[in-house]
């Protein structure tokens, strides 16, 4: 980053390593294609049409590269499940439907730094060879999606789209769909069905494998946003020296979004596994609000499972088995899996003191029932009943034995779905009541045990 300014208040911290965001917040910075180029924009486009499309995704893969998106998959092996034999025509789509609760860092990729994008999916499309991708993006997201048709178009202009790119013989169209802003459509496979203009059901898989049979049950590549930046950079320093930043199986930088208790929250480039949970709240964000003490952490976006402030973490096994606190955890994707939760999406919310869980819960609850798309009976009907219940909760109308009954709908849910929406509507729930049962337990009133509170209830018991 030597020789960028930022702008005045927007600096990045002493512990970031920008990449991804090294143009965001830039003073002097614009979204256009001569400000792209003079910056080094499109020169590994040049690079990779030179190379053979199997050495691009050796690349990727050597890089060790993990997906941002949320699963942490590896990027390169997601793309060699194209079959060998195929003859059918190959997508690429670019997930921008930036929808999990806590997550914002993708947007300022999009408002900022539009042809980083674009760079990086020519490259990617030339590497599984497809001459026809979408970057499929939220409806929330009008201006960048302006941005984005912008900037494709200034790249076509300049020969880095369209028939015979750079005179390769490589064609390619990248087209803006912009969705309805349903939190499913995040998921690959409902994406794959709204961008085909039916209802966004997420495929039973087996055998809706996207790689295998994604768009019009075509071969499919599916990579979010800042994964699909990072294959440029890759290209740009190479395999090997990309692999040496962050940490083994946890390479390369990612981009943490902290909201919640603290005093600065914002978004935060680092080195994978190089920041512990400790830096990111008290150093880079500036600690919790004055008076407070930690609570509570949810590491990976609004479905990853919550962690306690004051648990001891047990990360390893055998002689390598060590104790980590909450402040001692590495922000990488392996760590926060061994102590019970998830990377995700790198949404990072902070809980202090002065939360009261059941309104946590039940915030999370309400945002799930109304996103469940309805296809699967344990999550349309479970995710609404757990709202129904942390809404007594919350309201004090809740008896003891709804916080057994809560935990029992989530785990009839959990495992129960066609996606992993059910799973992610699921475990807050589990892990709240799993960490907090206390707490739930203290908002209820023993003096409601049997009775019956909720008018549908009363309805169905009247008609029996």
């Amino acid at each position: 980053m030597s020789g960028i300014t930022y702008k005045s208040g927007r600096e990045p911290h002493a512990k970031e390593h920008r990449v991804i965001f090294r143009n965001v917040d830039r003073e002097g910075w614009d979204t256009s294609i001569d400000t792209a180029l003079k910056a080094g924009g499109y020169e590994q486009l040049k690079k990779a049409l030179k190379m053979q499309r199997q050495e691009i995704t050796d690349e990727v893969k050597k890089a060790g590269l993990r997906g941002r998106g949320g699963a942490g998959f590896p990027c390169g092996v997601k793309w060699g499940f194209i079959p060998p034999t195929n003859t059918k025509p190959v997508y690429l789509i670019c997930n921008a439907d930036e929808s999990e609760p806590g997550t914002f860092k993708d947007r300022y990729i999009l408002h900022q730094d539009p042809h980083q994008l674009i760079e990086g999916m020519v490259i990617s499309c030339f590497a599984v060879g497809a001459n026809l991708s979408y970057i499929y993006i939220r409806e929330e997201f009008p201006e960048a999606a302006k941005i984005l048709e912008t900037a494709i178009a200034e790249a076509r202009e300049k020969g880095f789209l369209g028939k015979d790119i750079l005179g390769s013989g490589f064609d390619l169209e990248i087209y803006v769909h912009r969705g309805a802003g349903a939190y499913i459509c995040g998921e690959e496979t409902g994406l794959i069905e709204s961008l085909e203009g039916k209802r966004p059901y997420p495929r039973i898989k087996p055998p809706y494998f996207p790689a295998a049979m994604g768009l019009y049950l075509c071969p499919t590549i599916v990579n979010n946003v800042e994964t699909l930046c990072h294959v440029k950079h890759i290209l740009e320093i190479g395999a090997d020296a990309w692999a040496k930043t962050g940490t083994p199986n946890n390479t390369g930088t990612r981009i943490l979004c902290v909201s919640g208790d603290v005093q600065k929250p914002g978004y935060f480039e680092v080195e994978v596994g190089k920041v512990t949970m400790g830096e990111l709240i008290n150093d880079m964000c500036g600690g919790l609000k004055p008076g407070r003490e930690l609570k509570a952490v949810i590491p990976g976006g609004s479905s990853a499972k919550v962690l306690r402030a004051d648990e001891i973490f047990t990360v390893g096994r055998g002689e390598d088995a060590r104790k980590l606190t909450i402040w001692d955890i590495p922000m990488d994707f392996d760590t926060l899996a061994a102590c019970g939760s998830m990377a995700g999406s790198g949404g990072v919310i902070v809980i202090d003191d002065s939360r009261s869980i059941s309104w946590v819960l039940n915030n999370i609850n309400n945002f799930y029932a109304h996103e469940s798309c309805g296809q699967c009976t344990p999550c349309r009907e479970g995710s609404l009943w757990m709202k129904k219940i942390t809404d007594r909760l919350v309201a004090g109308k809740a008896s003891p034995s709804d916080i057994d009954t809560l935990d029992g709908v989530a785990r009839n849910i959990d495992g129960r779905t066609i996606c992993a929406f059910g799973e992610a509507s699921a475990w807050p729930t589990e892990s709240f009541v799993e960490k907090f049962r206390e707490e739930l337990l203290s908002d209820t009133r023993p003096a409601l045990e049997g009775a019956i509170v909720n008018a549908e209830t009363l309805t169905a018991a009247a008609g029996l």
